[in-house]
């Protein structure tokens, strides 16, 4: 029956892949996706557009004095990088996708838990931090890599109020919303841009090094360079945590062939990330043998230490 019903699903995803490689019929599928998902978040009690008219409202002159806070006008941005993240043609690097990113992730994550609604993005990290304070001591320093518009960072921010918090990001558009919406907390954010595997920080400096929904974007080689820069970082005797999506979740061993196609069509890693080993790689750069904690349906949490 199985070997029966593999030809099908092979020829969908070969046939839908061969049709999203037509550039017009791939923007119109993207732009009806989009469509599709804020008119989703809204009906769940995501303000999509309100969010981001608000932020739109606050002028031009407010975003370039944020951007000119943050942004290396030197940085040589990765290859992997330049490319369509999310259906934006421009991917991460600019402010669409930037103002659109947090309402973006509470649409998403509504999905995870049916009851949870507007409440599942603040539910998923919530799950994630439960997982890192039952397994961990209270960590002093924390770099935060791929932090984005800094959702993840606020939200370690407020597990551990007394740590001194680091983001970095590649996107000097997320850095400038995360600059703007994090200066009146009380206590100070660093916002770093550069790349999660080159930070330019001082080695054994942080206690804990997190990796928040970051590793399902990146290739393979790059998944690998960021764990050994992570290790460089760790003190010994601290940590590494990454909490992502579970290639292993029945979610996505029962997603129909098309959807998973539509999904990887906004995920253009994805394949790397299913593929990568990602517990051996840990291992491979240095840290212990990490333990897995599903924390959601379909994520996972990895937690390894650097042998003190």
């Amino acid at each position: 029956m199985s070997a029966a019903t593999a030809a099908p699903a092979g020829l969908t995803t070969t046939l839908i892949n061969t049709v999203l490689a037509i550039k017009p019929i791939a923007q119109l599928a993207k732009h009806q996706a989009r469509s599709m998902m804020v008119k989703r978040a809204e009906e769940i009690g995501v303000p999509w557009r309100q969010h981001v008219q608000a932020l739109q409202a606050l002028g031009d002159g407010t975003w370039a004095t944020a951007l000119a806070a943050v942004q290396n006008p030197d940085l040589a941005y990765p290859d992997y990088y330049l490319t369509s993240f999310h259906a934006y043609d421009e991917g991460n690097l600019g402010w669409r996708p930037a103002m659109e990113v947090e309402v973006a992730a509470r649409a998403v994550h509504a999905r995870i838990w049916p009851e949870a609604g507007a409440t599942g993005d603040a539910r998923l990290r919530q799950s994630y931090h439960q997982v890192l304070t039952a397994q961990m001591p209270t960590p002093r320093t924390i770099v935060d890599l791929g932090c984005g518009v800094g959702m993840s960072t606020v939200t370690l921010q407020d597990t551990y109020p007394e740590a001194e918090l680091t983001g970095i990001d590649l996107s000097p558009y997320f850095l400038a919303i995360a600059h703007h919406q994090t200066q009146k907390r009380p206590r100070p954010i660093t916002w770093i841009h550069a790349a999660a595997e080159a930070t330019g920080l001082p080695a054994a400096s942080y206690d804990l090094v997190s990796a928040c929904l970051v590793f399902h974007e990146l290739p393979a080689q790059a998944a690998i360079a960021l764990l050994q820069e992570a290790y460089r970082l760790v003190r010994p005797g601290g940590y590494m945590a990454i909490m992502d999506m579970n290639p292993r979740s029945d979610v996505f061993a029962s997603l129909p062939p098309y959807v998973f196609t539509l999904l990887k069509s906004t995920e253009p890693y994805l394949d790397e990330y299913f593929n990568l080993d990602l517990e051996a790689a840990i291992v491979a750069a240095g840290f212990q043998a990490p333990t897995v904690t599903l924390n959601s349906p379909r994520h996972r949490t990895l937690i390894a230490q650097k042998t003190a």
